[in-house]
């Protein structure tokens, strides 16, 4: 049976609940494993949990040039609280779009890179370059997929340059800001709320620490295409009634970093910012990507997408973060690009959809720039 276009691959995927927590992209990683291993990929599957894979794809070449690597995540993020006015999982077409949760980010990416795979794998030259896919868990929360993978020994393969196919219609990103969010817990004594004298109000600390990270600027140089470092109270939470002292606080930082920032010093400057009494911990640390648009091989990317649109296209980063955070450390420091057919803007959003034009135009995109690198 012949393979599935990109757009029925996107629908049978958006078909697949996959919304984390908990995850479930085990049939997803299946369904995309056996269109590659049928089209003669070497397949590995890696189980991070129950019902949980990830996906590493390898298509050899004949050289000693390192291959190139797509990546895309599989989970998606929940519905959220409004009512979607189409069924989000029915992957309906109207018009020029494709309806959906996770039709932007990414599954109309993964399909595309999947169908890009297999076109390459038919062509009758032999490739000097390999290609692998890497297809994860848990992007949405933090990077866990592509994390997992990286502890596991040899895994993942050492690559030459990287795509992620998150979603930016069509146009490439040369990186994007790190993202650090941690949470701070203050403790303190209850009392009854008529002689606060008698307890240590949690809340209070909390808040004097909060007023002190209002004024805080990070000491890092603006970076050229992703900006400057940002800092910000996402929660704050304490006291279980009116009438007593709280003895708990808490708040949530969310901190976007560029390259050259440390995750470390950062968390230690913001704890002393915080106060001896605030007890930090890590819900998501993933570092900033920024390749040179210098590079040869980005340099080509952006005249080829230039070709292809008929436009300008400055380098810019997204303002997202990726697993590239994870993945270009561990497969040698390549250069990346982040580059795919859905709409930033829709990303996570009620009603999310793709454009079916632009998903069409991802396949070609892919596959040019797959056979450019392959030589073939």
């Amino acid at each position: 049976m012949a393979a599935p276009t990109a757009l029925q691959l996107a629908q049978e995927l958006i078909r697949l609940r996959s919304i984390n927590p908990p995850g479930e992209e085990q049939a997803c990683a299946e369904l995309t494993g056996k269109l590659l291993s049928d089209a003669g990929y070497r397949v590995t599957y890696h189980q991070y949990a129950d019902g949980r894979l990830n996906l590493v794809a390898e298509l050899s070449g004949t050289g000693d040039e390192k291959p190139l690597c797509f990546t895309g995540h599989l989970d998606t993020v929940p519905l959220g609280a409004a009512p979607w006015s189409r069924d989000p999982f029915a992957a309906d077409i109207v018009g020029d779009r494709l309806y959906g949760r996770g039709s932007s980010d990414m599954k109309s990416g993964v399909a595309a890179m999947v169908r890009a795979a297999i076109d390459l794998a038919k062509t009758s030259a032999r490739p000097q370059a390999g290609l692998v896919l890497v297809l994860t868990v848990g992007e949405e929360t933090g990077c866990d997929g592509a994390r997992a993978l990286t502890g596991i020994a040899g895994a993942l393969p050492k690559a030459g340059a990287l795509v992620v196919g998150e979603p930016t219609g069509n146009q490439p990103l040369i990186g994007h800001k790190g993202a650090l969010w941690l949470r701070a817990s203050f403790k303190g004594v209850t009392a009854h709320g008529s002689m606060p004298e008698q307890g240590d109000n949690a809340v209070y600390k909390a808040a004097r620490g909060v007023l002190r990270l209002s004024e805080h600027a990070f000491d890092a140089p603006r970076h050229h295409h992703l900006g400057g470092p940002s800092l910000n109270v996402g929660t704050f939470n304490g006291g279980l009634n009116v009438n007593s002292v709280p003895d708990r606080a808490e708040i949530q930082l969310d901190v976007r970093t560029i390259p050259g920032q440390s995750n470390e010093t950062i968390t230690r400057e913001l704890g002393a910012l915080l106060g001896d009494g605030a007890e930090i911990s890590r819900i998501v640390d993933v570092g900033a990507v920024a390749s040179s648009p210098q590079n040869q091989w980005i340099s080509e990317v952006f005249d080829l997408c230039e070709r292809l649109t008929g436009n300008r296209i400055d380098p810019k980063g997204a303002p997202f973060f990726t697993d590239a955070s994870v993945l270009v450390p561990a497969m040698d420091n390549m250069p990346a690009l982040i580059l795919g057919p859905g709409e930033t803007v829709m990303a996570h959003k009620t009603d999310e959809y793709c454009l079916v034009s632009k998903i069409e135009a991802a396949v070609e995109l892919y596959a040019e720039i797959g056979r450019r690198w392959m030589g073939i």
